[in-house]
């Protein structure tokens, strides 16, 4: 199956993440769509500074403050190319900026 473009996955970005962000941001489920799910992950990527390299258990502690199976975000972030893992570190690799 390709992968939808980012680009067009966040055209509906407010909406997805409505539908999966309860108030506190945390994640109410992970979304089974690819594009919806990509729009999360972009989300979630957006927590991690560009440049900087963060041990595994950063990592986690991060995923966990939107979701408990914080194993499964960093996997969905990493095959999506979002974050890039070596020797135990991890980077932002893709996804969006705010400006």
């Amino acid at each position: 199956m390709d992968r939808p473009a980012l680009d067009d996955a966040l055209r509906h970005r407010e909406v997805v993440l409505r539908a999966f962000l309860d108030v506190d941001g945390r994640l109410s489920s992970i979304p089974t769509k690819l594009s919806k799910r990509l729009v999360v992950l972009d989300h979630i990527s957006q927590q991690f500074e560009p440049g900087r390299r963060y041990p595994e258990a950063e990592v986690n502690e991060v995923m966990h403050r939107f979701h408990p199976d914080h194993a499964a975000l960093r996997r969905y972030l990493v095959e999506q190319g979002f974050l890039e893992r070596r020797d135990g570190e991890y980077w932002r690799a893709g996804g969006t900026v705010e400006t």
